[in-house]
């Protein structure tokens, strides 16, 4: 199995394709995945197959684990772009996801205030007052919103929960457009079904929710690392140029990671 498990708390620097220099912070068990999602396109691999044996970390192991990485990068001259909690899952679900965000944010303006605080989320619990007060707090909110299509979120996506995709699009209208949509863009077989997502039967629909939503960016990507299914495809440079044009005519920043 080649998918990816990243050490916790604390991983990297690694070089986003998206932010740059980026520090991840991971909310999930060392040795396996949390999410309210089980995406077939997961670079962690499936929920079956990486079931936790270890606790997730503490707030308190967060901040101390944090605070010791921080301390050395600015011993050896290093200056992170971008601290993002990502990793072996989904990090609202953390219990104490307000508190570490506030800590996160003050040890930032201590040690690199230019850097950027970012998440990225599903969207699965960003309705919940604690979790959309958090992510009003950073400078990258990233919420995923591969498509508005329930059948393809279901085969695709695969929530591990009743969900309603119209109170997503309320929930991430809700930050009156401090948040950053992002989108999955992709071709090849589920289930012997066609998820080829970047023609206009799913673009148009899904545009027009971004156009509801009015976030500040949307970032659109395509698989990059090996994904547990293994009869997906890349979309093409082409593909993803055509959908950043679409968004930029109607007056929305985008961008498109190849």
């Amino acid at each position: 199995m080649s998918t990816i498990i990243f050490p916790a708390p604390i991983y990297g620097p690694v070089h986003s394709r998206r932010m740059g220099i980026s520090l991840g912070i991971n909310l999930m068990p060392h040795d396996g995945k949390v999410c309210t999602f089980d995406c077939v396109y997961c670079e962690c691999g499936f929920n079956k197959d990486r079931v936790a044996q270890s606790q997730r970390p503490t707030r308190q192991e967060v901040q101390r684990a944090l605070e010791e990485r921080l301390e050395q990068m600015q011993a050896e001259g290093q200056v992170p772009d971008v601290l993002t909690f990502a990793g072996n899952g989904e990090p609202t679900t953390h219990p104490d996801f307000l508190g570490i965000i506030e800590d996160t944010i003050a040890l930032r303006n201590r040690f690199c205030p230019k850097a950027k605080v970012s998440v990225l989320s599903n969207a699965s619990l960003a309705a919940r007052p604690n979790i959309h007060k958090a992510l009003m707090l950073v400078d990258n909110n990233i919420l995923k919103l591969d498509t508005i299509n329930l059948e393809y979120i279901q085969l695709v996506d695969r929530p591990l929960y009743p969900y309603n995709v119209e109170k997503v699009i309320e929930s991430l209208k809700a930050f009156n457009g401090h948040v950053i949509v992002q989108t999955m863009f992709m071709k090849g077989t589920v289930e012997g079904k066609n998820v080829d997502n970047t023609g206009d039967e799913y673009v148009l629909p899904w545009l027009e929710a971004v156009k509801e939503i009015k976030p500040q960016q949307v970032m659109i990507y395509t698989i990059d690392r090996e994904t547990p299914n293994h009869n997906l495809q890349k979309a093409t440079h082409e593909e993803l140029d055509r959908i950043v044009a679409m968004i930029e005519k109607e007056g929305i920043p985008a961008t498109a990671s190849y």
